[in-house]
């Protein structure tokens, strides 16, 4: 079957859907000799909307072998199964959705074209429903709470009800997928299936009438003599109003607009005098008697800033707000240092260097790789790389302790080694880990090296006073400061977490400065890597 004839299928089954005739849209989904998990998913919603659960379930089954890992399609399926009371295997649907929610909290199906998101406070619901079904309350309940950890939106006050309910042992209905809410192609493929005139219409290139721009072969018109003027038919009412006065919304689906705004008319004026209008992306109800025709005019070689479809520009994006930044003594100017910026995650490998680029060794490395060890031992030694505010080098025999390394760091920095804060990354991972427990248990630098080679990531950090540190966080990208309360890092450095501002914005201390900073910039490097939720 060509993907064409799908994709006609398709999007005629989509408008069926639309027009809520369930009947015409399984018919049209019928008729795709090779159908998708997609197509199966909307076979099954219409299924559903009829009352046909036997059906549906066949549908979900299909969809399912299709495509293994589509968490909506075993969350579908659970509530189904709960409608024909088959629990057990319910609430293994609702273990396989958890599963390949993937640790996400929340899976958006809309590059797929279905406009829901799946949270897996909603997947734990539906398990506590199970768990009601079979008559284990205690069990129903602890589901429930564990749900209630979970971050999403449009919980609202579903939780508490569900566990008010639980507690005078009441049966919860399961959560399904809305019945309108169906997979749709894309809006570029089904445009690709008109089709399209790209020769175009004849053009008169030579005339004997002065100016004339005839475009077409439609019957002869009479025409002026000398001089062609095509007929023009009376210019369309413009689509967009101007508001005459401020308008504050009075009942539902009306809208609150200022006075002089720009609407576009969505619909036509009912009878109450009221028109269906869009602004400000939203659609919503108007007085006609308050608007007044816009006149938009084309400047030549310009256009006007809007959307030619006649839709008006969607709302600017804001970032999140910032937090009020608190009166506090002014800071230090902080020190910049001119040499090579700190390394980044893609540039700090165990390779060696290329053949054809020097060693980036210092003067201060090559003379302790020259005067510290004698001739022919360098198979008893190992270099190790320190990155910095620069980079240097320095050769060591295999056995020497972290902490005999450190001194020598610090003594070739010129900072005293109390300062020092040394983390090493294993190979093929990106997390930085200190050097702490191994600076006090006496473990070689042999340990943390490969090829003859270590590599170590050095931080100056001045000691806090009268501040409690919660945790600590490694810089994943470089942040320049927006503000004087913002706090500046490079990437790979160790934040010490002090506070958290709110959702997106955390206090830290770095290299002596104190500020906020977002907290998408950094991870914390102790957090468990794997996290599984147990239903």
């Amino acid at each position: 079957m060509l993907y064409t004839e799908l994709l006609q299928l398709w999007h005629e089954a989509v408008q069926a859907v639309d027009a809520k005739d369930w009947q015409g849209a399984l018919c049209k989904l019928e008729q795709i000799s090779e159908p998708t998990s997609r197509t199966l998913f909307n076979a099954a919603s219409a299924h559903l909307v009829l009352g046909q659960l036997d059906l549906a379930l066949k549908a979900l089954d299909l969809t399912i072998a299709k495509d293994e890992r589509l968490a909506v399609g075993f969350f579908q399926r659970a509530a189904v199964m709960m409608q024909v009371d088959r629990v057990e295997e319910a609430l293994s649907d609702c273990i396989w959705a958890q599963k390949h929610m993937r640790g996400n909290t929340v899976i958006d199906y809309k590059q797929l074209g279905l406009r829901f998101k799946l949270y897996s406070w909603q997947v734990l619901y539906n398990a506590a429903a199970v768990y009601c079904r079979m008559g284990q309350w205690e069990q129903a309940r602890e589901v429930l709470l564990s749900a209630s950890q979970e971050r999403g939106g449009g919980r609202g006050g579903n939780i508490e009800v569900a566990l008010d309910s639980v507690q005078k042992e009441e049966v919860l209905a399961p959560l399904l997928v809305p019945e309108d809410v169906v997979f749709r192609p894309r809006k570029q493929d089904v445009e690709q299936l008109q089709q399209r005139d790209f020769l175009g219409k004849a053009k008169v290139i030579s005339s004997v009438i002065p100016n004339d721009d005839f475009g077409g072969f439609e019957p002869l018109r009479m025409q002026k003599p000398g001089f062609y003027e095509p007929k023009v038919d009376g210019a369309q009412d413009s689509r967009y109003m101007r508001m005459r006065i401020p308008y504050m919304a009075r009942g539902p689906g009306q809208l609150t607009v200022p006075g002089g705004a720009m609407v576009f008319i969505f619909g036509e004026e009912g009878r109450d005098g009221m028109a269906t209008v869009i602004y400000d992306g939203q659609r919503g109800l108007l007085p006609m008697s308050l608007l007044d025709p816009a006149d938009v005019k084309m400047v030549k070689g310009k256009k006007e800033n809007r959307v030619p479809s006649g839709i008006p520009l969607p709302p600017g994006l804001k970032p999140p707000t910032r937090p009020q930044a608190q009166p506090c003594p002014a800071a230090p100017p902080r020190v910049r240092f001119a040499g090579t910026p700190p390394p980044s995650y893609t540039t700090a490998t165990h390779a060696p260097p290329l053949a054809s680029e020097p060693p980036r060794y210092t003067a201060n490395a090559a003379a302790e790789q020259h005067v510290g060890v004698a001739p022919g031992s360098e198979a008893s030694c190992l270099v190790v790389k320190v990155h910095y505010t620069y980079t240097m080098a320095l050769s060591v025999p295999v056995d020497t302790p972290f902490h005999e390394v450190k001194e020598r760091i610090a003594q070739k920095l010129g900072q005293p080694a109390s300062q020092l804060r040394l983390r090493h990354k294993q190979h093929g991972s990106r997390v930085l880990i200190p050097l702490g427990e191994m600076l006090e248990s006496g473990h070689t630098v042999q340990e943390v090296a490969e090829a003859g080679r270590a590599t170590l990531w050095c931080q100056t950090e001045d000691p806090l006073e009268n501040r409690t540190i919660l945790y600590q966080m490694v810089a994943l990208y470089d942040y320049t400061a927006q503000g004087p309360e913002d706090l500046e890092f490079s990437e790979g450095d160790t934040i010490d977490i002090l506070g958290e501002v709110n959702e997106e914005w955390l206090e830290g201390h770095s290299a002596g400065h104190i500020g906020i900073f977002p907290s998408c910039f950094a991870y914390n490097e102790n957090a468990s890597i794997t996290h599984s939720s147990v239903l």
